[in-house]
């Protein structure tokens, strides 16, 4: 047998994931690691956590496996896309935590930059909007904070990186500094037509060169992983962000095709192949992962929060104690009674982008229960799908291209029949769910296996994609168009404040 190790680093928990040749699981390894918020709109990761868990599963996964590091044809990485590190080049230590992905606090240096009219530039260059989602800003935001750190970083004394990044750096015992294309594109400093860090955004964001590093093909053999961390020296053999690497798992390979990730956040892309296309629907222009000389691109919309409302119905507002009850929960009423839920704890991402926006729960009346609030925050998921879903159809109409014909699914809240099937109904289109949900994880591997000779071409990977589940649409479009209409009045209000 021929098997590929994914590491799947996400954030909320690290996980790995031991497939064979035919794309199927044979072992899976998770461990949550901390949260830190040390203030309102701020997430923050520790960057020694993020590595340990890593290490901890992967190792963890093989003795689950049976297997041993030499049985391994190649490793992949797939990662949490945007969080920001930095870290010293000789002592290998971070100067900061880690900023994630969701944390807001580089919002005043993007409302400047917008100012200044960047807008037009960045979109340009990096099919970006200026907004502190980026890694760019959250690396200005360091090295302004840090005492000497943007004078180190002349100097090359530091290395930035995305999380992926941080991972090669501990798999090679600090002798890659290496990021893929997919990765480099969400960092709003890279030139997307050239793959070539962007002189001209570097210095609108005084990002000193030096931190930045070395961008390579999704699918490439990047260096070999030391021999004491697994047990032996393992090829690395594809890096992409996870929805890249998620729309490369879920086999996206043509124009058109597209996918939904429902995990913390919510990402939908539609592959457009060698096209750069301008959303004129609020959506934004990204790498697709990469397999050769040639760019691939895709459309993308983002929502920040999905499965996390879910965390919260638990957490938050004590209505369940594990996440595996809502659907019971939802299901106990017949509808949302009214009740419509929009969770912007930390602003609404495409195609909404108003990151001021804050969360609401509007229709409630003395009738209303916590199962109605349940089965409204889990609407919420597939409402915000569906306004992606809508934009990406009308830039595809735009192109000359059909619109989306079926929404390919994955992620942990796809096993939610009930989400679907609401899916399904507001989008009044096929939602498809794949045998393997674990796409993200599989897309890692996939872009590993390709770069070490397992798999001929992606043509043999689009055969082993399989159907479990395809959800078709039962409510009448009528109704459909009410509930949107519904929900459109309930985002006015949580951004009119």
């Amino acid at each position: 047998m021929t098997y590929l190790l994914a590491l799947d680093q996400g954030t909320s928990s690290s996980r790995s994931i031991v497939f064979d040749a035919g794309g199927r699981i044979v072992a899976m390894a998770q461990r949550e690691f901390r949260q830190i918020y040390p203030q309102p709109g701020w997430v923050e990761h520790d960057p020694k956590e993020i590595w340990n868990s890593q290490l901890a599963t992967a190792r963890e996964v093989l003795a689950k496996a049976g297997i041993h590091a030499r049985d391994l044809a190649a490793l992949g990485i797939t990662n949490q896309r945007e969080t920001t590190l930095v870290w010293d080049r000789r002592t290998g230590e971070p100067i900061h935590n880690a900023i994630v992905w969701q944390d807001r606090r580089a919002e005043p240096t993007c409302a400047a930059l917008r100012e200044a009219g960047a807008e037009p530039l960045v979109r340009e260059r990096t099919g970006l909007i200026i907004d502190a989602y980026f890694s760019g800003t959250k690396l200005k935001w360091i090295l302004d904070a840090v005492r000497g750190a943007r004078a180190a970083a002349r100097r090359g004394e530091l290395a930035f990186g995305t999380v992926d990044s941080w991972l090669l750096w501990q798999l090679t015992g600090g002798k890659l500094h290496a990021t893929d294309v997919t990765n480099a594109a969400r960092t709003m400093l890279l030139n997307v037509h050239t793959n070539q860090w962007d002189d001209e955004l570097l210095e609108l964001l005084d990002i000193p060169r030096e931190l930045l590093p070395q961008v390579l093909p999704s699918s490439h053999v990047y260096a070999h992983s030391e021999a004491d961390l697994l047990g032996a020296p393992v090829a690395i053999g594809g890096v992409a962000g996870d929805q890249q690497s998620a729309l490369f798992g879920q086999a996206c390979f043509r124009p058109g095709l597209a996918k939904n990730t429902y995990g913390t956040g919510c990402f939908m892309l539609m592959h457009t192949g060698s096209a750069f296309q301008i959303s004129a629907h609020g959506l934004i222009t990204t790498s697709a992962a990469q397999t050769g000389p040639h760019t691939e691109y895709a459309l993308e919309g983002g929502v920040f929060i999905a499965g996390a409302v879910v965390q919260w119905l638990r957490d938050g507002l004590r209505a369940i104690k594990g996440s595996g009850e809502v659907q019971s929960l939802a299901e106990s009423v017949p509808d949302a009674g009214g009740v419509v839920f929009v969770p912007a704890f930390t602003g609404l991402g495409a195609p909404y982008w108003q990151p001021q926006a804050t969360g609401a729960i509007v229709g409630l009346t003395r009738g209303t229960t916590v199962a109605h609030i349940a089965r409204a925050a889990l609407e919420s998921i597939a409402f915000q799908s569906a306004a992606l879903l809508t934009a990406m159809s009308r830039d595809a109409v735009a192109a000359g291209a059909q619109p989306v014909s079926e929404l390919r699914v994955d992620g942990g809240a796809c096993v939610n029949d009930l989400l679907m099937q609401f899916q399904a109904d507001l989008l009044g289109i096929a939602v498809v769910r794949p045998k393997v949900i674990e796409t993200t994880a599989l897309g890692a591997a996939y872009l590993a296996g390709l770069a070490c000779g397992v798999y001929k071409g992606v043509d043999e990977l689009s055969a082993q994609w399989q159907v479990e589940r395809r959800f078709l649409p039962t409510m009448p479009r009528e109704r459909a168009a009410e509930l949107m209409g519904r929900w459109d009045r309930a985002v006015r209000q949580a951004t009119a404040a």
